[in-house]
């Protein structure tokens, strides 16, 4: 039996923006150090995502330092200043005002006002930010939609592609899903819904929920442009999951149990499985 390992780390400086992959993370309480802790919002503090601005896929932020550079096709690179505190905003995530986030520079504003066509204006966690996921381990979360990691693995997508390359459609990759942590090395699909408990080098991490899957997996995450309807067409043929509602899953939430860093390439290992065929997590919020 092959030996699981992690085989890609990515985080997301910016909801919503490019992924940004790692050799190495430090992953704490709320997921990989400096994922999601930037937010784009309208002007009424409503955050924004691919699921109705698919162009902010092709948008990418990288940290550096204490500062924050900014990348599209069709502009100069710009660095502004990470405002950690400051003057603050009302935010809103799914319809729910659940706190504040700090304003950041005019300037990235304006970028990204321009590239979007559309006012915007962005906001970075506060320092005392708090906010609990949910699930059989519930977690802690930045400005991502409801928790700290999102697991995925090959076999899932190669299974998945094997599908869709049977409806004569073509392969899409993984970014399309915007994980945190890929695995390599387990041979059946979706293990990832089984796994209750496991480490990822030296961090422990904890089942929250399957991953129910929106519309973003629809977008071509180098163009920005909606590509549908695939996956969600092939997902929908035998990923549908009653207990969420009738979505589609691919992939699981995850909560971190014991912080550390965790470099690509480091095995992992399953403490505790979740019985094939059940799902422990709670349908509702």
């Amino acid at each position: 039996m092959s030996v699981a390992r992690v085989a890609a780390l990515v985080h997301y400086p910016i909801k919503g923006l490019s992924g940004v992959p790692v050799e190495q993370a430090e992953i704490g309480p709320s997921g990989v150090a400096g994922d999601r802790t930037f937010m784009l919002v309208d002007p009424d503090g409503t955050f924004l995502s691919q699921r109705s601005v698919p162009a902010m896929a092709a948008l990418r932020a990288e940290l550096a330092g204490d500062t924050l550079r900014l990348a599209a096709a069709d502009a100069p690179d710009l660095v502004v200043p990470i405002q950690y505190d400051g003057k603050r905003r009302d935010v809103s995530l799914f319809g729910k005002w659940f706190g504040l986030g700090v304003v950041q520079d005019a300037a990235a504003d304006e970028w990204f006002s321009a590239r979007l066509d559309r006012p915007v204006g962005l906001v970075r966690v506060t320092p005392e930010h708090e906010r609990p996921g949910w699930g059989v381990h519930r977690g802690e979360t930045g400005f991502g939609d409801a928790h700290a990691l999102l697991i995925t693995s090959l076999s899932s997508l190669d299974g998945l592609n094997e599908r869709i390359a049977s409806r004569g459609g073509e392969a899409i990759p993984m970014n399309r899903f915007r994980p945190n942590v890929v695995v390599s090395g387990w041979s059946e699909p979706h293990t990832e819904d089984r796994v209750l408990r496991m480490s990822l080098g030296a961090v422990e991490i904890g089942y929250s929920a399957r991953a129910i899957r929106c519309a973003v997996p629809t977008v071509d995450q180098a163009t920005g442009r909606k590509s549908g309807p695939e996956p969600t067409r092939t997902l929908a043929s035998y990923r549908r999951e009653p207990a969420y509602g009738g979505g589609v899953s691919f992939g699981m939430k995850a909560a971190v149990l014991t912080g550390g860093t965790v470099t690509v390439g480091d095995e992992i290992l399953v403490h505790d499985w979740i019985p094939a065929g059940t799902d422990p997590a709670p349908a509702t919020r």
